[in-house]
């Protein structure tokens, strides 16, 4: 939020809580005037590649996912031949959001079918942009986005509440399985008219449903001590084989001569002191992003079954959904 009051307030709670040393105390304030700085700059001088400058027909996004870690599992799937690195417009979604989907672009927008898990479309699409949570002392108020009826198709799934059998994970522990984001990709591939299509997973971004209570959340523990840095990369890892197992069906059920896969941002497991991703945070493993080319056949191997949110789900809070997804 742009906030001069808030930023202040933050500042001094910071500078008086005694659970992080005075270095780290002080250096939380700076950040956030650098942010506020850095946001003023490139609301007007982009930075970093937009994807509508690449050229792909069907756009497959893995929120959170680093380039390292994709080159760690490449050999594991046929349709990773070469990991190559981008450097994305933004180190966070709603930053990556604001300056992808703008009026730039606006005639490829209303050429894309974009079916996307992240919620952060809300606060984007229609709203001006958004900054995040954390409070900045000055900056852009609003970002020349697009408004969501300005897509050739737009289909937001965190907006919907889904059964049992769409989740995984234990007890109060659970997320949305990316089979579901699969098939209504596919259903949409095969109904919708549209000359580009955007797919936006939300794995690997934390949570990570496939392990116990002390990783669930995995970068409080990092940062506490109570798990390795080794322990959480694995469960990051087997979390990124997780939603990669579901682009493997994705591709043999759709048809895209140029398939490209990529995240919105990266992820920071400690480096210079940085956990998870940041707003306008310029280290690479933030900023720098996959981008691995292949093809896509649509072989009929998988039935559709999920509903598209407008013919059979309720919409829920959008709070209570960003909660869930793990964004808050």
């Amino acid at each position: 939020m742009i906030s001069f009051t808030e930023w202040l307030s933050e500042s001094l709670a910071t500078l008086r809580s005694g659970d992080r040393s005075l270095p780290a105390r002080l250096a939380r304030p700076l950040y956030y005037v650098y942010v506020a700085g850095f946001l003023s700059l490139t609301r007007h001088l982009p930075y970093g590649t937009n994807v509508y400058e690449r050229d792909w027909d069907l756009l497959i996004i893995l929120d959170a996912c680093r380039v390292d870690a994709l080159r760690e599992v490449a050999d594991e799937y046929d349709f990773i031949t070469e990991v190559e690195s981008m450097r994305s417009v933004g180190s966070t979604s709603f930053e990556w959001l604001n300056h992808t989907f703008t009026n730039d672009y606006l005639d490829e927008v209303r050429r894309t079918a974009h079916v996307t898990g992240n919620g952060y479309t809300d606060r984007v699409f229609g709203e001006g942009g958004e900054t995040g949570a954390a409070a900045i002392p000055f900056g852009p108020s609003e970002y020349d986005v697009v408004d969501p009826e300005d897509f050739g198709y737009l289909e937001e799934l965190w907006r919907t509440d889904v059964g049992d059998e769409w989740m995984v994970g234990e007890d109060d522990r659970t997320r949305r399985h990316p089979r579901h984001t699969t098939e209504r990709a596919i259903d949409v591939a095969r109904t919708v008219d549209s000359d580009r299509q955007i797919v936006h997973y939300l794995y690997p971004h934390d949570p990570y449903p496939l392990v116990g209570e002390e990783l669930w959340r995995p970068f409080d523990a990092l940062k506490s001590g109570t798990a390795s840095r080794e322990e959480v990369w694995e469960a990051y890892l087997d979390t990124l084989r997780f939603v990669l197992d579901d682009v493997a069906v994705l591709l043999e059920n759709v048809d895209a001569e140029t398939v490209a896969i990529t995240a919105d941002h990266g992820e920071a497991f400690g480096e210079y002191g940085f956990y998870r991703h940041v707003i306008g945070c310029p280290l690479p493993c933030m900023r720098n992003v996959p981008w691995v080319e292949t093809t896509a056949t649509d072989e009929g191997t998988c039935e559709p079954t999920a509903s598209a949110p407008e013919t059979g789900d309720d919409t829920v809070a959008v709070e209570e959904r960003l909660e869930q997804l793990g964004y808050l």
